[in-house]
């Protein structure tokens, strides 16, 4: 049996008999005016963070979701996409997709402003993504990718970028590492399907993002998630497992290199009114200006003295500059 095979037993005994503690299921989901989760639903919230941002959801987007699980999320995108097909949800585990189903039929119960037809479930997979080339304005997932094998993840990231429109989002929940995990955790299928085993450091998760072609990331948090303890997991000293949400853009990778936005700011120290390095970024004496990551790096070193770069808060919600 693949891994994938054992995730895909796994999520179909989850959907039928849902543990609380996995992922983060005894967290709260995101809370919007007038729009109310059954205990059903709740019960299934298998993921490690939120995809949802309301920053990245205005003008009536189309959004696929992959991986629907309990249909929590797909409910919080049809909020914002108000229509048939607005959400189309895919998953590849028929019992997921049932009961997704039912418990969207008592989300419009319990929701008036919610019709069932406003979420499409599908059949498919990461890997092939049943809708055509540039057809989706948002693709989502929460805490799937990281059950995926580094090959499989570049495939799965490459499919997610077919579909979105020129300028589309990427809306991610993913457990990250704070060091490598060892090959005898990553190797344990079980483990792996539970997101305790796959994830990647967060220098190697940015870096598929990129190899697929998206031009622009942004963290919207980085929290911790898990402890992976000695006893337990056969290790020399407890690992640390981190939540990490982000939004990535189709849009080309500049000549320099990709844009990561960590919620890093330039600040001009010197004695004139502003500072302009001619390059499109000036600075007024004494104001935070977000700038990415690769920017920060140019800016400190251009002017060590006269310019202070602070430190990433791994929450940036946009506004900065390149």
């Amino acid at each position: 049996m693949s891994y994938l095979e054992t995730a895909a037993e796994f999520y179909s005994e989850v959907a039928q008999t849902p543990q609380v503690g996995l992922c983060c299921v005894q967290s709260s989901p995101l809370q919007l005016p007038g729009l109310k989760i059954s205990p059903q639903m709740q019960e299934m919230n298998y993921g490690c963070g939120t995809t949802v941002h309301a920053a990245e959801l205005a003008n009536d987007p189309t959004v696929l979701y992959v991986g629907v699980g309990g249909g929590l999320e797909a409910l919080q995108f049809a909020y914002f996409s108000r229509r048939p097909g607005g959400v189309i949800a895919v998953d590849p585990v028929a019992a997921m997709r049932e009961a997704a189903t039912r418990n969207l039929a008592i989300a419009a119960q319990e929701n008036s402003w919610f019709d069932p037809s406003f979420v499409e479930i599908r059949e498919g997979d990461a890997f092939f993504l049943p809708v055509p080339d540039a057809s989706v304005d948002v693709v989502a997932q929460n805490c799937l990718f990281n059950i995926f094998e580094p090959a499989d993840l570049h495939r799965a990231l490459q499919e997610a970028f077919r579909v979105l429109k020129p300028g589309g989002r990427l809306l991610m929940s993913d457990p990250i590492a704070t060091r490598p995990i060892p090959p005898h955790l990553r190797q344990d299928e079980r483990l792996r399907a539970m997101c305790l085993s796959g994830a990647l450091t967060y220098e190697q998760y940015t870096q598929h993002l990129i190899d697929a072609g998206f031009g622009q990331i942004e963290i919207r948090a980085r929290r911790p998630y898990r402890l992976l303890d000695c006893a337990s997991y056969g290790l020399q000293e407890p690992l640390l497992l981190e939540s990490l949400d982000s939004v990535s853009f189709k849009v080309a990778i500049p000549e320099d290199g990709a844009c990561i936005f960590t919620g890093k700011t330039a600040i001009y120290t010197g004695t004139e009114e502003f500072f302009d390095d001619s390059n499109g970024h000036i600075l007024p004496r004494g104001l935070p200006a977000a700038v990415c990551d690769k920017t920060a790096g140019k800016l400190g070193a251009l002017m060590p003295k006269d310019i202070l770069i602070t430190d990433s808060t791994w929450y940036y919600t946009g506004g900065g500059c390149c």
